[in-house]
């Protein structure tokens, strides 16, 4: 039987893995972040993180879907509506654009086409396996763990930050409108992992049940990892596209500055 942790030990032991694993260690991130990509990689990426970000929903509906509790589902649900978004076509409360509209945002900016973007024609084999995974785990797993796999929030914010300043220093694209949906994460996921902490402490309440926590966070920074290791595989070295995925114009490893 495992031990019980404290829930200090417990919370260090969640917060061990995002030091330890989480991908902004990855070499593409540093290369990203670091200005050291083409146009052409940038858009691979973006391209790639999109059909996450439209499975995000997805899987926060599947957890929904496994809770008894109603208050319980009101509180999740918001995560779905920063994603979704609130605004109709047409209207113009900015803060009702969701998430996935403001990634669309990116994606114009770095000047691939919206359709070809939602079509998801061209992401490579292994995104679409691992965000499928993630959807499949939430669905197949305990509404504990499939709750302490979404605390990866608790990293999310270091890594925007990152991102947005090396976005502003080194890139062309970088404006408020393709820059809006990190900087408004930085709202969005603390609130989020406040609620999610709280409920992973105060229900894993054996060691198993802790461990199965601790290895749901593992698994859902694995499978972070494994998208970039796709992406570096195909769009850095040795640049292997898979047949079927985007092909960038530009395919030359090199600053696209401003």
């Amino acid at each position: 039987m495992s031990t019980l942790l404290s829930r200090e030990e417990f919370t260090a032991a969640l917060n061990a893995i995002g030091e330890r694993q989480y991908h902004d260690l990855h070499p593409f991130h540093k290369l990203l972040h670091g200005g050291e990509l083409g146009k052409g990689q940038i858009q691979a990426w973006a391209l790639n993180r999109f059909y996450y970000q439209v499975s995000i929903p997805r899987k926060d509906l599947t957890i929904m879907a496994r809770m008894d509790d109603p208050a319980l589902r009101r509180v999740w649900m918001q995560r779905v509506l920063d994603h979704d978004g609130l605004r109709q076509d047409g209207q113009p409360d900015e803060s009702k654009v969701g998430g996935i509209e403001r990634w669309l945002r990116l994606t114009d900016g770095l000047g691939l086409d919206r359709d070809y973007v939602r079509s998801l024609e061209g992401i490579l084999p292994a995104t679409r396996y691992a965000v499928d995974a993630y959807v499949h785990f939430v669905r197949d797993h305990s509404l504990l763990e499939a709750v302490a796999s979404s605390l990866t929030e608790l990293f999310a914010p270091a890594i925007h930050r990152e991102r947005i300043a090396g976005f502003e220093r080194y890139y062309a694209f970088a404006n408020d409108s393709t820059l809006s949906y990190f900087r408004k994460r930085l709202d969005e996921a603390p609130r989020d992992v406040d609620f999610g902490l709280t409920y992973v402490l105060e229900n894993a309440r054996t060691g198993e049940q802790q461990q199965a926590c601790i290895r749901a966070l593992r698994f859902k920074t694995e499978l972070l990892w494994a998208q970039l290791d796709a992406l570096h595989h195909a769009y850095v070295t040795p640049g292997l596209i898979p047949p079927g995925a985007f092909v960038p114009d530009d395919r030359t490893p090199t600053r696209y500055s401003r």
